[in-house]
């Protein structure tokens, strides 16, 4: 029987613990050098209290789920993802049984679809991607890896968006647009043009914005 461990016990942890428990899927432990909230959908649950635990164990038998969030850069969320990768490890695809996932769109390893989103026919949603709640992703989209599309953003058809971007809570980006690698698109940004790699936009319609340091 496959065991899943998930991996952190913050605010996302817990939704897709509920997005997991709607999908019939039951936790055996949880990762994190935090204690799961008491009361809350981890407690009671095994804990393990660093990643060299995890890794003791062994990847045989075992699909993690990785519950690090990500506002903006997924840094850690990414790093905990191939950490794990390279020692042989494998990530579990969550999809929520309220999105509305269309034939024809393929979803990598560890990618993660929560309650309300909708992917149409044709799209591709890379490994360790977050489409979070109520996100709209069209036809013949191309999201990347460690990829979060917050919630309610939306995508129109045939959208390409780059490794480790952040498509900020209500964005829209209109048809046929591509979106560079480590680009931030700020919450409710209209993007009518390419954005290019690295940059942060913001705005309607979206434009580059410089960087806090």
């Amino acid at each position: 029987m496959t065991k899943y461990i998930l991996i952190g016990t913050g605010e996302h942890a817990r939704v897709l613990a509920d997005a997991m428990r709607a999908c019939g899927l039951a936790l055996s432990a949880v990762a994190s050098p935090d204690v799961p909230v008491p009361g809350g959908l981890l407690s009671g649950l095994p804990h393990l209290a660093s990643d060299e635990e995890v890794l003791a164990i062994g990847p045989d038998g075992i699909l993690l789920v990785n519950g690090i969030g990500s506002i903006a850069r997924p840094h850690k969320r990414r790093a905990a993802y191939e950490k794990f990768r390279s020692a042989g490890f494998r990530f579990a695809s969550v999809v929520h049984p309220s999105a509305v996932i269309a034939s024809y769109v393929e979803i990598e390893s560890g990618a993660q679809i929560m309650a309300g989103a909708v992917v149409q026919t044709g799209a591709r949603i890379g490994g360790d991607a977050l489409l979070n709640t109520g996100a709209l992703v069209d036809h013949d989209c191309r999201i990347g890896e460690h990829v979060h599309i917050a919630p309610g953003a939306c995508l129109s058809g045939n959208v390409s968006v780059g490794n480790s971007s952040h498509i900020g809570i209500g964005a829209s980006v209109i048809q046929g647009k591509t979106i560079g690698a480590d680009v931030i698109v700020a919450a409710g940004a209209v993007v009518i043009s390419d954005i290019p790699d690295g940059a942060t936009v913001a705005g309607v319609p979206a434009r580059a914005i410089q960087r806090c340091a």
